[in-house]
């Protein structure tokens, strides 16, 4: 008898959580019952503990999203075996790579990228890459160029070989898991040549990055580079690679884009740049599934598509799924995770969980689309694409005849490079295409392609597809499919969570908001819930900024916002505070991490919350009040094969960025009134119901400095260790005003 799981691509298999569901509901019990006590003793201990419930509510109602995201848990299993038997001929596959700025994305990155994508296991000729270059910039083109002539050795080294890390850069490090000590001579001979090609096409890259001027001459290929300007230059369309004959053994195509760009014409950041793709790569190769990674995500297992045409071709997915969403795993992380950016256990629990709803976030990275979808189609219109559908997207597409056809064809499911079909001959009609203007009067931004209107256009663009009723799922295979680098310092983890802060709040605020595609459109009601839970971070810093005040300011005016030590009630935060901390404890240790990890983490939850994302509630709220204008900040990428063990590299650092003000104030506040309450400087309390500050306290002082222990060896470091004299002054003014307010109060 045949065995029945031969015959499909993918398995979802939810995973068993009865402990975990125990330790939730436990948490939401004392939660609750914290609440309940202090709504019993609100009037008797007026605005501190008003303001203690506020917060209070806030974290249970955070928790009771988090419950029901991670309530039914699943995973998805997929056979890529099992596709190639039973699929005739795979589909085409258009491949997009965006970078924006050659010094804070360096080329040598984008270069290894795109070779482990040129040299992923799937039939050449149906596969094109793309790459973006919003810096437009005469390097990262020359760069490619160069690399398209090391991929001419590197492709068919992987394939012969059967190598299975194909970023360069990663392969010829001194990985012993990755080097073979017991292979041939032939191999050993073929590998050491490779290795040297590739250490000169390095070299080159170099040379030409420490030049002051252009890498090369601007004459030839490099002529329409002369004149550019980052911000203010035409449209650039280079085809560096085309599998003219077609080989499913040779290269795939390779082309570049820098679309146009001027000053007064918005270019929407990220998402202008993936809808220009998305339009050139529709008039070239028109492929009816796309690919988009960032620059520093390189393909780390080469049956990647395999893995996601498993999902996508799936018997009944056709009309459910829209998209396949691969995790962010990172690779050379620092040991333990010292800026808790790594994100293990909210991809394991959390991502999950939303798996078992209806699906998970668009991340932006490591994410195969629809074509059509990204067109605006809708579950209920798969089946029958009639007259009407097609004239309402002749009527939004924009006025490219060429554009117009190719993404009938899409819907139409005509998908696919025409027979003798040549890529130059399509330049001219992709430049029109890739131009500023050519999105006014259309949909482009709004209906169709990645929208706009927020930094976190990934999410945006998510949540758009999910309320037309569409499904998304979670590939895992292993090894991952794809390996990016983490931001490894202070400054640009905070600028990176900022910059996520700043998008998600502007989300919420707008008519997208996912409660109204919830009530009008068709998003999930629990999916529903998952996307406030994730647009609702940043507000909840402004409850913690409240909470960590709370401790101090009772100190200082010799009152209590917890139970006293004689209350029975004082178990309920005990039991909850230790509770949760096992529980969270239970999660780090269950996925391989530390207890070190663990600490981290937690550490930096409370450090992003009260800095980066403070300061992203203060940006998405002047923009909204129209104070002020929304900056894109790209994140450092830095490229590392030492596997981080550097011990100055896990040491916090620091820059003159206003947003390492608050923590810095925060430390400080928690050490004076440390030193008050140790030295009993407390002003006498002249309410006698109010009975004087306790150990609970006094414990929360502790716990915020240990949380923000890192600034407190910055207050003695120099140089990038160390926090600059003026955040100091500005923090300790700002931290007098504050202890200076609260003296006031306990004497009035």
């Amino acid at each position: 008898m045949a065995n029945p799981i031969s015959h499909i691509f993918y398995e979802k298999i939810p995973r068993k959580n009865t402990v975990q569901r125990t330790f939730d509901i436990i948490i939401l019990f004392l939660l609750f019952s914290l609440l309940t006590y202090r709504l019993l003793n609100l009037k008797i201990h007026g605005a501190t503990w008003l303001l203690a419930f506020l917060c209070e509510s806030w974290f249970t109602l955070t928790w009771v999203l988090v419950l029901n995201i991670k309530w039914n848990p699943v995973r998805f299993k997929t056979y890529p075996d099992h596709l190639l038997k039973g699929v005739l001929e795979l589909p085409s596959v258009d491949m997009f790579v965006t970078t924006a700025d050659p010094v804070l994305e360096p080329p040598i990155i984008t270069v290894n990228t795109v070779l482990s994508m040129l040299a992923v296991d799937y039939p050449a000729h149906k596969l094109a890459c793309y790459v973006s270059d919003d810096g437009c910039s005469p390097l990262t083109y020359y760069s490619l160029v160069e690399a398209s002539n090391f991929a001419q050795l590197w492709v068919p080294f992987c394939k012969k070989y059967d190598i299975q890390v194909r970023a360069p850069f990663r392969y010829f490090s001194n990985d012993p898991v990755i080097t073979l000590s017991d292979s041939t001579k032939e191999f050993q001979h073929e590998r050491k040549k490779m290795k040297d090609d590739y250490e000169r096409l390095c070299h080159k890259i170099e040379v030409a990055v420490q030049k002051s001027g252009p890498p090369c001459d601007f004459t030839g290929d490099f002529a329409e580079f002369s004149s550019v300007e980052r911000k203010n230059h035409p449209t650039i369309i280079k085809v560096i690679f085309e599998n003219i004959e077609g080989l499913p053994d040779g290269l795939p195509h390779l082309v570049y884009i820098s679309r146009e760009k001027r000053h007064n014409h918005p270019h929407h950041y990220k998402a202008g740049a993936m809808n220009a793709l998305t339009r050139v790569s529709a008039l070239m190769t028109n492929a009816p599934y796309m690919l988009n990674v960032d620059c520093d995500m390189f393909v780390n297992n080469p049956k990647a598509i395999l893995h996601a045409m498993c999902v996508l071709l799936g018997s009944k997915s056709e009309s459910e799924i829209a998209f396949a969403q691969f995790p962010q795993v990172f690779y050379d992380g620092l040991k333990d995770d010292p800026y808790g950016n790594q994100m293990v256990v909210l991809f394991e629990f959390i991502v999950g969980g939303i798996a078992g709803l209806q699906g998970p976030f668009y991340s932006g990275t490591g994410c195969f689309h629809r074509r059509k979808i990204i067109y605006g189609l809708s579950p209920d219109n798969v089946a029958s694409i009639n007259g009407k559908l097609v004239e309402d997207i002749f009527s939004k597409i924009g006025n490219s005849k060429e554009l117009t056809k190719s993404a009938i064809d899409a819907l139409e499911g005509k998908i696919g490079t025409p027979p003798n079909h040549s890529l130059h001959s399509r330049i001219e009609a992709a430049y029109k295409v890739a131009g500023c203007g050519y999105e006014y009067g259309t949909s482009w931004g709004t209906k169709f392609g990645w929208i706009y209107g927020s930094i976190a256009e990934d999410t945006q663009t998510g949540l758009s597809i999910h309320k037309r009723g569409w499904r998304s799922v979670n590939c895992t295979p292993n090894p991952p499919a794809f390996l990016g680098c983490v931001p490894s310092g202070g400054p640009a983890t905070m600028t990176q969570q900022k910059r996520w802060a700043i998008g998600l709040l502007e989300i919420l605020l707008s008519r997208g908001c996912p409660i109204f595609a919830s009530l009008f459109a068709k998003l999930q009601w629990r999916q529903c819930l998952a996307y406030v839970w994730l647009l609702t971070w940043v507000l909840r810093s402004v409850f913690e900024l409240c909470y960590a005040a709370l401790p101090a300011y009772c100190i200082i005016v010799d009152s209590h916002f917890l139970p006293k030590v004689q209350e029975p009630t004082l178990y309920v935060p005990v039991a909850l505070f230790i509770t949760y901390n096992i529980y969270t404890l239970s999660e780090y240790l269950t996925t391989g991490q530390s207890v070190q990890a663990w600490w981290n983490n937690q550490r930096m939850a409370r450090v992003t919350t009260m800095t980066a994302w403070l300061f992203g509630s203060f940006s998405a709220m002047l923009k909204l009040f129209g104070l002020s204008e929304t900056v894109f900040k790209v994140t450092q990428k830095e490229q590392s094969s030492d596997g981080g063990d550097d011990d100055d590299a896990g040491r916090f650092t620091f820059n003159e960025s206003p947003i390492f003000v608050p923590g810095t104030t925060i430390l400080l506040v928690h050490l004076t009134t440390l030193v008050v309450s140790l030295l009993k400087l407390q002003h006498p309390s002249t309410d006698h119901d109010m009975h004087g500050s306790g150990p609970g306290e006094t414990f929360c002082s502790v716990w915020l400095v240990l949380c923000f222990w890192p600034f407190f060896k910055g207050l003695f470091r120099k140089g990038r260790h160390g926090i600059p004299k003026a955040t100091i002054y500005k923090s300790a003014t700002l931290a007098f005003l504050f202890l200076y307010w609260c003296r006031r109060t306990a004497m009035s």
